[in-house]
């Protein structure tokens, strides 16, 4: 079984590898009028890391699912081809940056080889989070970017260090909810007419919302508030199995949301570009209304790769990297890409139903919705669902952050599912025996 299902991952690792060649190629004909000379170094270097993924996979994680890794894979080459097309100096940077990201995946998969070897570390990764949250507001370190604080530079590198916390938060609200996830489900506490679980057990509750206000307080950053509480709320709820839990989160959520959009002038401008983006269509609302051009400019296949005019879009090949890849594929095109995202959470929230264990369970969820509803908020904020915020499309967009951190939940949930089949076929085994 293990054997099938890492020869059905190389299998269509080769067909990644092939569509993104040709991606390369149909990007370079489209801006250069020609085949781009460096296409055998770029197949060879592409082949080769996820030829190293696939077979460090094979080697220390031989039962896990064979569908996250190439699908992980299609998106990060897809993104790599469309920034490109738009800046070669960016594209340089995020071949590094996918290096470094597949990196870390092998290096989780050696570190962690149980998944439930990290859960008595609950509270280490609990400081690690909130102190990676906090690390943005030290002065001379932190940066503010677009009205946001959520930049951290050292030397010349900067990056976002909420992206690793939402990984150490996700551990310790997994670790803690196993342990008390039957006394948080009980009503042992009255306060008026609410019956509610006893404030002790809801401490780490309280602190995660407490968090969430002070994102939006002091870095003046909705988006990352909006993924980090609904990260939250979401385990919460899958462990205790309370609806009442989702409606006081979303409570407790629009009260800080409404606080913010009081309190901060950047949060109001672009609620109202959600409300009215035809209000000042060449001010503030300048960069939606042309994402809506552009991607209108596509139609139903695409100008074609490196045939775009998006040069105009103020952050395309991070916000708005989605306007980029609806123009050059078209409507196909951008729901194709629509369409991996909801394999790779179905593929997660697969893992998740199939695990024994609590802690298993949790983390998959937890994982799962990180990568689901980042990419979710920022496709809603470009389609006018949403408000738009300053979050990146996972493995797509543009930045080393959180391609890193893409591919280290990508490792955790290959690690998950590693075990849930182990111990199935273990269990098959005993029967056999018995």
């Amino acid at each position: 079984m293990a054997s099938r299902r890492r020869n059905t991952e190389l299998g269509l690792l080769v067909m990644v590898v092939v569509i993104i060649g040709a991606a390369y190629v149909l990007a370079s004909l489209g801006s250069e009028q020609q085949i781009p000379l460096n296409i055998g170094p770029f197949l060879l270097m592409v082949l080769g890391l996820m030829l190293f993924a696939h077979l460090m996979v094979r080697r220390l994680a031989p039962d896990a699912d064979p569908i996250l890794l190439p699908i992980a894979a299609l998106l990060n080459g897809l993104g790599y081809v469309v920034i490109t097309s738009l800046n070669e100096r960016l594209a340089a940077l995020q071949a590094t940056w996918t290096a470094v990201g597949v990196g870390a995946f092998v290096a989780v998969l050696l570190v962690v080889p149980r998944t439930r070897a990290i859960e008595r570390y609950r509270y280490t990764f609990a400081l690690m989070g909130f102190a990676l949250l906090l690390l943005p507001l030290v002065p001379h370190v932190g940066r503010e970017i677009n009205g946001s604080r959520i930049w951290v530079s050292v030397g010349p590198v900067g990056f976002q260090p909420g992206e690793l916390a939402k990984i150490a938060l996700a551990i310790f609200f997994a670790s803690y909810l196993v342990e008390k996830r039957e006394l948080l489900a009980m009503r042992s506490f009255r306060l008026g007419p609410l019956s509610l679980p006893d404030p002790k057990h809801l401490g780490p509750v309280l602190l995660a919302w407490a968090a969430s206000i002070m994102i939006m307080v002091a870095q003046k950053d909705l988006g990352s508030s909006l993924l980090f509480f609904t990260l939250f709320i979401v385990m919460l709820w899958v462990a205790t199995s309370r609806p009442s839990y989702l409606v006081a989160g979303a409570a407790m959520f629009g009260v800080a949301a409404y606080g913010s959009w009081r309190a901060f002038g950047h949060v109001q401008s672009r609620v109202s570009t959600w409300i009215d983006p035809w209000k000042d269509p060449l001010g503030d609302s300048f960069q939606i209304v042309k994402g809506w051009f552009a991607m209108a400019n596509g139609g139903l296949t695409g100008t074609g790769l490196g045939l775009g005019n998006q040069e105009r879009i103020v952050f395309i090949e991070s916000d708005f990297i989605f306007v980029a890849v609806a123009q050059e594929l078209g409507l196909f095109g951008a729901t194709l890409v629509l369409a991996a995202y909801l394999l790779l959470v179905g593929s997660g929230l697969r893992v998740a139903a199939r695990s024994e264990h609590a802690f298993d369970k949790l983390l998959a969820v937890g994982l799962t919705t990180l990568i689901g509803v980042q990419a979710f908020i920022i496709i809603g904020g470009i389609v006018r669902v949403l408000p738009l915020t300053g979050v990146t499309l996972p493995f797509i967009a543009y930045g080393g952050s959180s391609l890193v951190s893409s591919w280290i939940m990508l490792a955790l949930l290959l690690r998950l599912s590693d075990e849930n089949h182990r111990r199935a076929a273990e269990k098959q085994a005993l029967v056999a025996v018995g």
